[in-house]
């Protein structure tokens, strides 16, 4: 069963083709973007985008796009596609008859009786791409012209023309080195089979990225081309080209290109995708491992992100618990300063408490020892909340958390518009303060069972977890309604319908009543659950935003006034399974299986950082998602798990 394929009928069409992308990542921090038909839509696509100096922070785009011609019996074919304005120039896609990204990439050509291949991958722990053409049938013999469109610039970024450009090329062996700017490190091209290069620097102006133009960005930059490689090939010839920052040895490119395919493999289920995807967003750099938040444009080692995703994309993908507490360990070591003195996700710090919950269920016999190790530090978040101590938020007296600095969003809620938060929030939040009182509850039950009711930490702590245990109820709860509000300030209730309610109802030690639960998930189900994740925002509000589409301040409006969040449906499903019990196994999967039938759409293979709450729930954002797949890994979890009960 083919997952990951489309017909010449879809290919041919760009309205079509040029809205799916396929991302290939790897450990490294390297990858490789570009749409279904190699044409570059975004700035952010192109061949090889590397981490600067090893910093996952900063990417830079070195070969933004490689371009074939065939050459037969004096006859050229170009088999490229860019945009110059509104012009495609060339429209090499009319040639493109398959494409599959079941294993490697494959996209095959038919010019007249010449069937062509090219099927490329990214080394799994190196920046380096390689690309295998094969010239499968063909009359006679064929020239291969390859040239490379260089940009040596941030992915966030474009270039222009300029003088500046090191437009020289240093030989090497099978091949050419460019480097256009100082700091940059060297693009290496080498070809398996002999080629020649011809030298001819030209710059390629007006290029542009139909996705930027569309979002309002800007949208054009122009590319270096150093010259073009020429490479004769016989029916059934196959070569391997490398780009990449360091030299190889091209008589083993193809020996290392079969390699690589054949540990890729081809995915035989959702699963398989699911961890797929998994794997390329836990990049690994000068020994430490992060969650990159989301590819292609998206940081690594973020706070929120990682604790949201690494039960998923760890646990839950392949129960790898040793590489867990590795990302775990890095994330408290890098984090000091938003964990103990300020942050302005105010929640995030405290879901350090959920993820060793997760991991205490998943591995119970280890609760001791994980509290030996980490306890000490959650204690230490929790202690940062103290009075005095953050200047974005303060303990108050009734055991509650008030999160509150003038113009700032405070929480994940946090997009800006002219530099103004859409959601302040200001004031208590019931997400944040839902996460404040299961990690108390936690931390002493912890310290209580394996330190004793005599701890300092308990003895300090045990007063305001009851405080807040009595006032959180009373605070958010709106019985008129029947659900809990967003959040309180000095005004009084704010009775959004957001699915930060939820949060109380999830967590272990939920700070509200059995008796209204059933009550808050019921409002949730009606307004705000989708086929495509939880709404941000119900529709009846008039605030509601329910497509992600138009100028920025439309995607900002609608961000979280209405998208939806794939990460939410793990915690969803989790409250369900508890209430419903394996009966709600039927459901889980109605809810869950939409994401995979998007498959094809936006990012080919992966899962979105975030859908239009209208239907038919579009997808958008950034490609592929840690928080996303994480959470349909949650979920894969827990429907298999409740099977396994039912039987």
């Amino acid at each position: 069963m083919a997952f990951l394929k489309f017909n010449k009928s879809e290919l041919v069409n760009l309205s079509y083709s040029l809205k799916r992308e396929i991302i290939l990542a790897n450990r490294s921090g390297s990858y490789c973007n570009t749409t279904i038909v190699d044409c570059n839509t975004r700035r952010y696509h192109g061949m090889l985008a590397v981490p600067l100096g090893g910093d996952l922070s900063r990417r830079v785009m070195l070969l933004s796009s490689l371009d074939e011609t065939l050459v037969m019996q004096g006859h050229q074919f170009n088999l490229a596609i860019h945009r110059y304005g509104t012009v495609l120039e060339p429209r090499g896609h009319k040639y493109i008859v398959d494409f599959n990204a079941d294993g490697a990439p494959v996209i095959t050509y038919k010019v007249g009786e010449l069937v062509f291949t090219k099927t490329f991958l990214l080394a799994p722990d190196s920046d380096q791409v390689l690309i295998r053409y094969s010239l499968d049938e063909a009359p006679q013999k064929v020239s291969l012209v390859l040239k490379p469109f260089l940009s040596f610039r941030d992915i966030h970024a474009l270039t222009h023309k300029n003088d500046q450009a090191d437009t020289r090329t240093v030989e090497i062996q099978g091949g050419v080195s460019f480097n256009l700017y100082k700091g940059y490190p060297d693009l290496n091209l080498q070809i398996s089979a002999p080629s020649v290069f011809r030298s001819q620097p030209i710059w390629y102006e007006g290029i542009t990225y139909s996705d930027e133009y569309r979002r309002g960005f800007d949208c054009v930059e122009d590319l270096l081309v150093p010259g073009s490689f020429t490479v004769e090939m016989r029916p059934g010839d196959s070569i391997v080209v490398s780009a990449s920052v360091n030299e190889e040895d091209p008589k083993q490119l193809k020996r290392k290109f079969n390699s690589y395919v054949k540990n890729i493999g081809n995915v035989q289920s959702h699963h398989d995708i699911l961890v797929r995807n998994a794997e390329i967003l836990k990049p690994i750099k000068g020994g430490k491992e992060q969650i990159l938040a989301g590819l292609s444009w998206l940081h690594a080692g973020l706070l929120r992100e990682t604790l949201v995703s690494l039960p998923g994309l760890t646990l839950y993908a392949d129960g790898d618990c040793g590489e867990f507490e590795k990302i775990l360990d890095d994330l408290i070591e890098a984090e000091q300063e938003r964990l103990f003195r300020r942050t302005t996700q105010v929640e995030a710090p405290l879901r350090l408490a959920d993820v060793l919950q997760h991991y205490i269920r998943f591995v119970p016999s280890i609760e001791k020892r994980v509290w030996k190790k980490y306890g000490q530090t959650l204690k230490g978040v929790i202690e940062s909340y103290s009075p005095g101590v953050r200047k974005e938020v303060t303990l108050h007296p009734n055991g509650l958390l008030w999160a509150q600095m003038e113009n700032v969003a405070l929480s994940w809620m946090n997009a800006y518009i002219d530099g103004r938060p859409v959601t302040e929030r200001a004031g208590y939040q019931v997400d944040t303060n839902a996460w404040w009182y299961n990690a108390l509850c936690f931390a002493i039950e912890m310290e209580t069972r394996y330190v004793g009711y005599d701890s300092e930490f308990v003895k300090k702590w045990t007063p305001v977890r009851d405080a807040a245990k009595a006032n959180f109820q009373k605070t958010f709860w709106n019985p008129e309604k029947g659900y809990l509000s967003d959040y309180v300030d000095n005004w009084g209730q704010k009775p959004e319908v957001r699915p930060n309610q939820l949060f109380a109802v999830y967590v272990p030690y939920s700070p509200i009543d059995d008796d209204i639960k059933a009550q808050i998930m019921q409002t949730i189900a009606n307004e705000l659950v989708t086929r495509r994740g939880i709404r941000t925002l119900s529709p009846r509000n008039h605030l509601y935003r329910g497509v992600y589409e138009g100028s920025q301040i439309d995607r900002d409006l609608a961000y979280h006034q209405g998208c939806t969040r794939t990460e939410l449906m793990g915690p969803y499903l989790d409250v369900c399974f508890k209430m419903m019990g394996p009966s709600f196994v039927g459901k889980a999967e109605y809810l869950t299986e939409g994401f995979f039938y998007d498959m094809s759409k936006h990012g080919v293979g992966a899962f979105s950082e975030l859908y239009d709450g209208d239907p038919p729930h579009e997808p958008h954002g950034a490609i592929s998602s840690a928080c996303a797949t994480a959470s349909l890994l949650w979920c894969e979890y827990l429907i298999n798990t409740n099977k396994e009960a039912r039987r």
